[in-house]
């Protein structure tokens, strides 16, 4: 995983904005982000190779994050500290979209008995930005802030889908396609056409590609000049639930649920 941030260009080649970029911010960005659920604790060289800084400048930025309360040690071993929320509480405090979702979310939960999430798209991932859980569906826990691939998501794909046709290209060009399952779609050009019906479709209805025994239908939130602003899903246990009730019944939950939120949507 490449964290590092890139390179400032010359001076003389840099258009005016970017003479504004701070590296040494971006860098810190950069050692935030290299804990996750998999990476809970890191050591200083751990840091280094997984944001592709040499240890002294890692060393340095984790030490400054200690200082400022990011960041707690044992003497050997790094990891994040709840101070860290207080970034992701600015976001959802300071935007309406997740408050706006939020109600919406917990009535459709309440109406089919189901999970109810709600993703935003960023750096190739889905990104939850509110959610209303009656179970769980997925073996690993999922809350605000919880990222998963965008190409095997119900929610990742309605948000491809509406991506221009360059940006589109371009996350192809960049992103592995791996087989998470046995039902995993990983040609691009089959992943293509399936988002190409999705867009066509209005929904995406994705089983079992993420997980096994996992099921979800997604629809898009659009904003009054038909922007899609995020992405609204159900998710279901594959047992309980078959692809035709979900389509019967979930899906013109969901389709009205986000036809309420437009109106609301001046952004």
């Amino acid at each position: 995983m490449n964290l590092q941030a890139p390179p400032i260009p010359e001076e003389a080649d840099t258009a005016p904005e970017e003479r504004f970029f701070v590296e040494a911010l971006a860098r810190g960005l950069a050692v935030m982000r290299s804990f996750d659920q998999q990476h809970e604790r890191l050591t200083i060289s751990e840091v280094a190779r997984r944001t592709e800084l040499n240890r002294a400048t890692a060393r340095r930025f984790l030490l400054t994050l200690q200082a400022l309360g990011y960041v707690a040690s044992d003497g050997k071993f790094f990891w994040l500290t709840p101070k860290v929320l207080s970034l992701g509480h600015a976001y959802l405090s300071s935007t309406p979209l997740p408050r706006l979702l939020q109600p919406v979310l917990e009535q459709v939960s309440e109406e089919l008995h189901e999970s109810c999430s709600a993703s935003i798209l960023e750096d190739g991932e889905i990104v939850y930005i509110a959610r209303a859980a009656t179970r769980r569906v997925i073996s690993i826990g999922l809350g605000v802030g919880s990222r998963l691939p965008a190409y095997c998501t119900s929610m990742g794909r309605v948000l491809l889908a509406a991506l221009e046709a360059d940006q589109l290209r371009a996350y192809l060009d960049s992103t592995p396609l791996l087989p998470l399952t046995p039902y995993t779609l990983t040609d691009p050009e089959r992943l293509r056409a399936e988002l190409e019906r999705v867009r066509a479709q209005g929904y995406a209805l994705v089983d079992q590609e993420l997980e096994l025994g996992l099921r979800s239908i997604a629809v898009p939130v659009r904003n009054a000049r038909g922007r899609v602003l995020a992405a609204m899903n159900v998710g279901v246990q594959a047992g309980r639930v078959s692809r035709e009730e979900m389509l019967e019944r979930f899906l013109p939950v969901l389709q009205h649920a986000a036809q309420g939120l437009t109106p609301l949507l001046g952004i």
